[in-house]
């Protein structure tokens, strides 16, 4: 793993061309673990389970899948003054030693200058709130450690080089929790009986209050998806005639089972907060463009289908980090689809819910929704976001970015992941 660890943490922070052979120990391989939950596509964190003390985990908190590590040799011609060259930077070498360095086939670095520099940045990073997260793990420095969370420090440290610790304390408090499934929630989730803290998977400390509905008036996302809803409808119509016909791909899909069981399925224009590899967006430019002036969470975004007579079973989503927000396409007359949130119940309909309107609600309380319609399906606009409403948006770029690194890494050991069939 020191060998993926080394040219991970080059990729992610922007180096330039290196030797892998000068990382290469003999023999290494390492397997991590994958968790699902009922309706996120990728559990990324572990669940946390409370009153029951649990024995460390080596897949650092579910937040990878098994597999077995391989390393692709690649070379590439450059060019010119190279960018991002991290291990440049920490040496602070000169022009000429830049030059002097410089081959045609990239730039190759001795073995011990990149240990003595990628243990300099370790160290600095070591000492932020986040290192000193990392640090306090139950498995930090054994074999058994996850090599992703023992490098994100340094990761984050190269991304964010200017932040204060004060800025860090409740993403490090995420991390504590992700590393250390004993370590107890806060009494406001606890003790609240609509919020099942045992699903808890992925937890920051310190958001504050929260309830299972949101005013949705609160949120500019919110006003400008009912402010285009006419355009909104015209481009999910314009979705489902590009599927139509011979030889085309139906683009609707359930990222789990449950969902496939509950006659929900999703077209998803979203995927773990990032853009879907030859989606046709040109079709939907304002739904795009709207949904992207929200930090989108990761977990899916698009539209979604319920069939009438039937529903999604009660259950929770364990990341506090994240609101969702509905807005109705295609709603049945009659009060006769809702949802059911906490101790609230709403309904999905044109005379309590019309169509255009949106709800905002917090998934970490138990939810479930049914369409009682004979023969209407009911069709929202789904959107996972990061909670804006709680947290600042230094927290919400550091989490997106773990986010991301975490799935190129598992991309990285070749892992083949839930919800790979969108990607």
């Amino acid at each position: 793993m020191k060998l993926l660890s080394a040219l991970f943490l080059l990729k992610a922070t922007g180096a330039s061309a290196f030797s892998i052979t000068s990382f290469a120990p003999a023999g290494i391989n390492q397997c991590t673990t994958i968790k699902t939950t009922s309706t996120s596509s990728t559990c990324l964190f572990a669940k946390k389970k409370a009153g029951k003390k649990k024995t460390a985990s080596k897949s650092g908190g579910g937040f990878g899948a098994s597999s077995t590590t391989t390393a692709t040799k690649k070379s590439s011609k450059k060019s010119g003054k190279s960018k991002g060259n991290l291990l440049s930077t920490l040496n602070d070498e000169s022009s000429t030693s830049k030059q002097s360095k410089k081959s045609k086939g990239g730039t190759t670095y001795v073995k011990s200058e990149q240990d003595a520099l990628l243990a300099q940045l370790a160290a600095s990073a070591s000492q932020s709130p986040i290192g000193a997260a990392v640090a306090s793990s139950p498995l930090h420095g054994t074999p058994e450690a996850d090599p992703f969370w023992e490098l994100i420090p340094s990761l984050i440290q190269s991304k964010f080089p200017n932040l204060r610790n004060e800025q860090l304390g409740r993403v490090a408090g995420f991390a504590k929790h992700t590393l250390d499934e004993n370590l107890p929630l806060e009494d406001s989730i606890v003790n609240d009986k609509w919020r099942p803290h045992e699903d808890m998977h992925a937890y920051m400390p310190g958001l504050g209050e929260t309830k299972a509905f949101h005013d949705p008036s609160q949120l500019e996302l919110c006003k400008k998806l009912s402010e285009n809803i006419d355009t909104i409808e015209q481009e999910y119509e314009a979705l489902l005639e590009d599927m139509e016909g011979n030889g085309k791909k139906d683009r609707f899909q359930s990222v789990t089972s449950m969902n496939y069981d509950a006659g929900w399925k999703t077209l998803v224009l979203f995927y773990n907060g990032h853009r879907i590899k030859d989606f046709p967006y040109h079709l939907c430019p304002v739904t795009t463009k709207i949904m992207e002036s929200v930090p989108l969470a990761g977990r899916i975004a698009g539209f979604n289908r319920q069939q009438s007579q039937s529903g999604i079973p009660l259950h929770s989503d364990g990341n506090n980090m994240w609101l969702t927000t509905q807005m109705g396409i295609k709603v049945p007359e009659g009060e006769k689809a809702y949802i059911h949130v906490g101790p609230e119940t709403r309904q999905y309909s044109t005379v309590r819910w019309k169509k255009g309107e949106c709800l905002l609600y917090d998934t970490t309380y138990e939810h479930e929704t049914f369409n009682e319609s004979e023969d209407e399906e009911r069709v929202v606009l789904h959107v996972d976001f990061f909670n804006t409403i709680a947290m600042t948006k230094v927290e919400i770029d550091i989490m997106r970015y773990i986010y991301k690194i975490r799935e190129d890494f598992m991309r990285a050991e070749g892992v083949a992941k839930v919800g790979a069939q969108i990607l």
